[in-house]
């Protein structure tokens, strides 16, 4: 006899903009929001009695609601917000998950009167996971599609080799990465104090990106533990650290048939196939709780 596993539903990419207005300046908030409840819904999906289901399109309305009731501080507390309202407002919802993605904008600065003109920001996408079921909080934040590039300090030799193996080693090589990075605060209970969504997530950028650049890498595997490392080390809310760290190969050209000389200067930018380097850092004596491919999504 079939038996109903987990499930639970919700609103997909509910897109908000936030515009706050403080006299002549303007300032942005740019937010895809993703709502999923689950809890009592199992009649439902076995008999189709919608008696205990939200509609989805009033989580979407909840969201530009809240946007314009509460404002959007940070994209940790606006999640916070709304998966308290859905687990404390509707008896069959029993755990909430809010993932946010947040892109960033930068004022234009122009002649005349005013702030309030920005240019979308290219590099990496923030996220947040906030999971409520209505005793505790799970928020995991981090950021996709940062790129990253070293030049030069880095090396990969001494790896195993078989009779399929063709690479050369590189005492020398670019170290180039496209940052997907996780990190569970360890915030958990509303007795606890909250940190400083906007603070820490910078702070723990300029740490990833410290550690990146500041290590003189041997493998990409080393280069993810310290800046995971660096991240724990320094920002005390944080107790696990999750990367997916794509390899963006850069191989030398050869350029020996048209009569040239490559010394490290000409190089191809391969986008695929790429090595995929994984790796989660804990700090000592917690427990490991991103899930594994949560950095792939």
């Amino acid at each position: 006899m079939p038996i109903l596993g987990q499930n639970q539903y919700g609103k997909a990419e509910n897109r908000v903009v936030r515009v706050t207005r403080d006299g002549a300046t303007h300032h942005i908030k740019d937010l895809n929001v993703s709502v999923s409840l689950s809890g009592d819904m199992d009649e439902v999906h076995l008999s189709g009695s919608n008696a205990n289901v939200l509609p989805t399109d009033t989580t979407k309305n909840t969201v530009y609601a809240f946007a314009k009731e509460h404002g959007i501080d940070s994209a940790e507390q606006f999640g916070i917000h709304l998966a308290r309202h859905f687990v404390t407002s509707q008896e069959p919802i029993e755990k909430a998950r809010i993932r946010i993605e947040e892109y960033s904008w930068a004022r234009i600065e122009a002649a005349g009167e005013g702030e309030h003109s920005f240019a979308r920001q290219g590099q990496e996408t923030r996220l947040t996971q906030i999971t409520y079921d209505g005793s505790s909080w799970e928020v995991i934040s981090g950021l996709k599609d940062l790129v990253v590039m070293n030049t030069t300090d880095s090396e990969f030799w001494g790896y195993v080799k078989d009779k399929y193996t063709t690479l050369p080693e590189a005492y020398d090589r670019i170290l180039a990465t496209q940052v997907s990075a996780r990190w569970r605060f360890n915030w958990s209970d509303d007795a606890q104090e909250m940190p400083d969504w906007e603070e820490s997530y910078e702070q723990t950028r300029k740490h990833l990106l410290s550690a990146f650049a500041e290590t003189y890498s041997l493998s990409l595997q080393q280069t993810l533990f310290q800046m995971g490392a660096r991240i724990v080390e320094h920002r005390d809310e944080i107790d696990e650290v999750r990367f997916a760290l794509p390899n963006k190969h850069h191989f030398l050209v050869d350029l020996k048939p048209f009569g040239l000389k490559n010394d490290n200067e000409v190089y191809f930018a391969a986008d695929r196939p790429y090595g995929l380097i994984e790796g989660t850092i804990l700090r000592d004596g917690a427990e490991a709780r991103i899930p594994a491919d949560l950095p792939n999504l």
